[in-house]
């Protein structure tokens, strides 16, 4: 038989698709696998065993298998030194310290109730959040803009999110109202108008929604408008009764209800005394009174003449009215600055506040440019707010100056619910059907003036939370079963979308969350990290610079349920059975000393008993590493309840790892290669020999053949060294598809930089 080695010097494009079985002809096929399980790409193109995980805290819930997420945790960073983990669950706040010094974790402090925690199980995956300084927002669109206040180092409150406020009226005024700074808009259909029976300050003022094309009474109100804002004309009025469906009562501010017009809205004519003025959809007639203010002289008239109140004494169009003031003007002129004109004539320029529990709240949040942004409710879903320059809480659109409030909507046709605002090279938009982005100018931040959306990208975006990741931001797409790469190109000066997950595919299970750390485990390499349904993580490795891009997939004993990065340190909320046959959550943190998951170090072993009881139930099985020793697999409660005793094995431990083994497994495509032009694809061949390069390894098996191990009858009086170097291992078989399959059956270390396979045929 001919013989051929072949060499697998990389393992860069990480786990493929099944679909990629027969693409020997590709470079995806010579670096890739049909599993890589449990490790981690090295930016040198070999594969190390993953991180195990440390046990930390059991949460006091069990697993209700109906619910794919009942808490979820994500990173708060205070500064260099104040580290915190927030866990979110039904209506409930775990937060976690974690001590810089030794980057351990310890519980802080929790908040509950609906008052402090509006958020619900069905909820968790879908809210979103931001943190400035000592505040995170948290927001969706079933309840108010949450704040998460720290006011010490170990104390946390909550708030719901208020708008600065406005005075209207005097201090000594009895109708004096503190009006919120808060975004508005026309939800009403087009043609419904208000008529006011007083425009004059005052309580209990009717307002009466009617059809402006026949004066019918229209019911727009429902009793939940009770408390809220509307914008009539010009003013915030607050409603403070329910009368019916067509009618409220309002407390109008002193000052009263007026329109402030555009500047230069009045005309005058040299000779007589009439005044037109220009008020878009005035709805007044002839006869109706109106009372001007503000008007200051004009055309040799002066201020006490012309302004007051007076009867329209003709109609021109909807958009212009004229009343006789009583005096003529000596010269023709337009100006009269910003007129205010108060009538109670119908009118549709009214306007309800944008957020409320009859019109859904913000579901996305972040900050840019020293503006706070929202966007996606659900009576808005396609708009987008940005708050005033510095000034978080003032959503006031004002006259539009560069630092005044910003409300833009995408206007693409569609009405798409806006998901996540990612703060990013520009201002990034995703929604659930388009990605889209605000230009962020060089020379100057965004304003009223410059703000737009521009759309870009048609894939939408679900609700785990998308991820700036090497270069470009990361987001799952809407259906589940993609991950995007939203990237800038220089040459097309756009944005574009790739698909990162094409050569994978199998690996997105409409992932919940996502996360991603750059550089951490002791390398420097980034990770995405995609957790799924089925409580197994999708891992993505990408380097764009050196176009290299892998994926992995990471499972356990029992499930990952949640994720979060607080900067070099990956955490998992895990749920596992800890022995007693119920499935409880656990935070737990990936740490590169950790051998196995749901581990901890335990120093109190004494004559090798283990007091595990803290952490384990009785019948747990759990496995312990001692050193560079294995000592094998026990029964928790086997001798004693709460404890593991391995004194038969090694009487004079005193310290071990106590964990649960995961196993760490790479198995190749079937080997392949072309010889003469011509692949040897559905040909008997054998794999005779596999050799490995191996670093700082102590167990590995390929093909269930296991590197040589001490076992537990063997001399534990010197301890091993982990092994670098080139290792043999001869097979046999004949196969029209042979692997070559890398795992390991004792929890140790392992990494692979590579190998070589010689194959016969």
């Amino acid at each position: 038989m001919a013989k051929v080695k072949v060499p697998f010097n990389s393992f860069q494009f990480g786990e493929l698709s099944p679909s990629f079985t027969s693409r020997v002809d590709t470079q995806l096929y010579q670096a890739g696998a049909q599993k890589v399980r449990n490790f981690l790409i090295l930016g040198e193109g070999g594969v190390k065993k993953r991180p195990g995980t440390e046990f930390i805290y059991e949460f006091s819930n069990a697993r209700d298998d109906t619910k794919p997420m009942e808490i979820r945790i994500e990173p708060f960073i205070f500064s260099d030194t104040d580290r915190y983990i927030f866990a979110f669950s039904n209506q409930k706040l775990d937060i976690f310290t974690i001590d810089t010094s030794d980057n351990s974790v310890s519980y802080t402090m929790s908040l509950s109730g609906s008052g402090n925690c509006p958020w619900t199980t069905e909820k968790l995956s879908e809210i979103t959040f931001a943190s400035s300084g000592d505040v995170t927002f948290i927001c969706h669109t079933s309840f108010p803009p949450k704040i998460i206040r720290r006011t010490a180092v170990d104390t946390f409150t909550t708030e719901d999110f208020a708008f600065e406020e406005l005075q209207l009226g005097a201090n000594s005024d009895a109708f004096v109202l503190q009006a919120p700074k808060q975004p508005y808009f026309d939800f009403q259909p087009q043609g419904i108008a208000l008529t006011p029976s007083s425009f004059t300050e005052g309580t209990l003022r009717n307002l009466v929604a009617k059809k402006i094309s026949d004066g019918t009474t229209y019911p727009y109100f429902t009793t939940d408008h009770v408390g809220k804002w509307l914008l009539l004309g010009s003013v915030p009025v607050l409603i403070t009764n329910y009368t019916s469906s067509t009618t409220v009562r309002v407390t109008i501010p002193d000052g009263g209800i007026y329109r402030e017009l555009a500047p230069d809205s009045a005309e005058v004519f040299s000779g007589v005394s009439f005044v037109r003025v220009t008020m878009a959809l005035h709805n007044l007639k002839v006869g109706d009174s109106v009372t001007i203010s503000r008007l200051g002289a004009l055309g040799g008239i002066t201020q006490t003449q012309i302004e007051g109140s007076f009867s329209v004494s003709e109609i021109l169009d909807e958009n212009t009215f004229e009343y006789n003031c009583g005096h003529n003007a000596n010269s023709s002129a337009i100006g009269g600055g910003s007129v205010r004109v108060a009538t109670v004539a119908p009118t549709t320029e009214w306007y309800e506040q944008s957020y409320s529990n009859i019109r859904g709240y913000p579901g996305a949040v972040t900050f840019f440019e020293g503006r706070l942004w929202f966007a996606g409710t659900t009576g808005q879903p396609d708009h987008i707010w940005g708050s005033k320059s510095n000034e978080f809480f003032n959503f006031s659109i004002g006259d539009g100056a560069a630092n005044d409030a910003i409300d833009i909507a995408s206007s693409f046709g569609e009405f798409s619910q806006i998901r996540h605002l990612v703060s990013n090279r520009d201002l990034q938009v995703f929604s659930a059907s388009s990605e889209a982005y605000i230009p962020a100018v060089t020379s100057a931040p965004i304003t009223p003036a410059t703000a737009l959306i521009k759309r870009q990208t048609p894939f939408g975006c679900s609700f785990a939370r998308p991820q700036p990741f090497d270069g470009a931001t990361l987001y799952t797409q809407a259906s589940g079963e993609m991950l995007g790469s939203f990237v800038y190109s220089d040459v097309e000066q756009a944005y574009n979308t790739q698909n990162v997950s094409q050569t994978a595919s199998h690996l997105m299970q409409s992932p919940l969350q996502s996360a991603s750390i750059k550089g951490g485990f002791d390398r420097s390499e980034s990770y995405m990290f995609l957790v799924n349904p089925e409580g197994s993580l999708s891992v993505f490795y990408s380097s764009r610079g050196d176009q290299k891009a892998g994926w992995m997939k990471w499972d356990t004993p029992g499930e990952f349920h949640s994720i979060c990065v607080v900067d070099r340190q990956l955490f998992t909320v895990a749920v596992r059975d800890k022995g007693d046959g119920t499935n409880r959550y656990y935070l737990e943190e990936f740490k590169d000393d950790m051998p196995m998951d749901f581990c901890k170090y335990r120093t109190n072993g004494v004559a090798g008993v283990f007091d595990v009881s803290d952490q384990y139930a009785n019948n747990a099985k759990v496995k312990i590493v001692s050193g560079t020793d294995y000592l094998g697999e026990y029964t928790v409660g086997e001798v004693t309840t709460g404890k593991v005793d391995v004194s038969t094995v090694k009487d004079s431990v005193t310290a071990a790892y106590v964990g649960y083994q995961f196993n760490p497994i790479l198995r190749t495509l079937p080997i392949d290669i072309f010889i003469s032009g011509d692949s040897l694809t559905g040909r008997p061949r054998k794999i005779d020999m596999v050799t490995l390069d191996l670093l700082d390894t102590l167990s590995v098996a390929v093909n269930n053949k296991n590197m040589v191990l001490r076992n537990v009858n063997d001399d534990f009086s010197l301890d091993r060294a982990n092994f670098t170097g080139k290792k043999e291992f001869r097979l046999i078989g004949l196969s029209r598809d042979p692997v070559v399959e890398i795992t390991q059956s004792v929890p140790f270390g392992l990494q692979l930089n590579g190998m070589v396979v010689e194959v016969s045929f």
